[in-house]
């Protein structure tokens, strides 16, 4: 459930080698296999544990698993006193997109759902162009338009099947689109193992108070339960999935452009349909599969046209002055 923003903020200004890209592409295809597993985990564990409890066991064992490299590799755990409100924002906001999501596949199949969560890159470049006045053309936000309706054809179906529950999706991509304006920041003054470990402490720390307060209350989402046999395997896999998904998706930028990894992310639609029929039997209709096939062109038309807007941004940069 990752649909990055493959913006390329700078031009390259060194070509990475050939070994480096290729180590960047298998490592994106890693995170395109491993994320959705993440989603099969969620889902698998919704039908005994409610969705609340299944984000904690999400940011808890995040922030466990990243404690030990942090010590390994002897980052600093000191944030700046700036970079606390940023570093609060970005928990929440992947809080409540990771929340919206694993209330939707609770009920609704994983493809459909990731379908119109895919739309958050488009959120983003509508954000940096008419809130942050970054500069993009017409034809990317036609893209974005297009790839809106993509997701009503999506919507249309789920929320006849499955009611108000089918726009959860839509919270998780505004959330999500949040999440990546603000990781834009930090990412430039914070290492993305201590980032990733921040984050999930910080989750962690708004999670459980919620969890404590709630129990016993019979609130369906929240009031937790303890888990038996196998929902504990499923409890463990979000957070081991995400974990290594999000951090095979960021190592995976820093070996390769972020032109040649953007267009992979798209497989992760395909895969996360695979794992929905083989798991659970689930399939989209035909118009939920052409509400994918929208999107899919419509976020590759806008990679293309960004790789366009570097190339002239890199040839502009090169040429001598007059």
């Amino acid at each position: 459930m990752t649909p990055y923003a493959g913006h390329m903020n700078s031009a390259i200004s060194t070509t990475p080698s050939t070994d480096r890209i290729l180590a960047g592409v298998a490592l994106m295809l890693g995170f395109c296999v491993t994320a959705p597993l993440l989603d099969v985990a969620a889902k698998l564990a919704s039908s005994s544990v409610p969705v609340g409890q299944i984000t904690a066991a999400r940011f808890v064992v995040q922030c466990a698993l990243m404690a030990p490299f942090v010590w390994v590799m002897g980052l600093s755990l000191r944030v700046a006193r700036g970079q606390w409100l940023a570093l609060l924002f970005r928990a929440v906001f992947l809080l409540v997109s990771t929340f919206c999501f694993i209330a939707a596949i609770r009920v609704m199949p994983l493809a459909d759902a990731l379908a119109i969560v895919f739309v958050a890159p488009f959120i983003v470049l509508l954000v940096g162009k008419f809130y942050l006045g970054e500069d993009v053309g017409p034809r990317r936000v036609g893209a974005a338009i297009v790839g809106f309706v993509g997701v009503l054809f999506v919507i249309q179906p789920s929320f006849a099947a499955f009611g108000t529950v089918a726009l959860f999706p839509l919270g998780t991509a505004v959330g999500f689109a949040s999440y990546i304006l603000v990781t834009r920041g930090l990412s430039r003054r914070m290492h993305p193992v201590a980032l990733q470990f921040h984050t999930g402490l910080v989750a962690s720390l708004l999670c459980l108070p919620v969890m404590i307060l709630a129990q016993g209350t019979g609130a369906e989402q929240f009031d937790p339960v303890w888990p038996t046999g196998v929902a504990w395997l499923w409890l463990l896999g979000v957070g081991f999935f995400a974990t290594l998904s999000h951090m095979m998706m960021t190592y995976a930028l820093s070996l390769a452009p972020s032109a040649t990894l953007a267009p992979l992310q798209y497989l992760e639609l395909p895969v996360a349909t695979l794992l929905g029929y083989l798991v659970f039997r689930d399939f989209p209709n035909p118009l939920t599969l052409t509400g994918i096939a929208i999107i899919i062109g419509a976020g590759l038309y806008m990679i293309h046209r960004e790789r366009v807007t570097a190339r002239q941004l890199i040839t502009e940069r090169a040429a001598p002055p007059i």
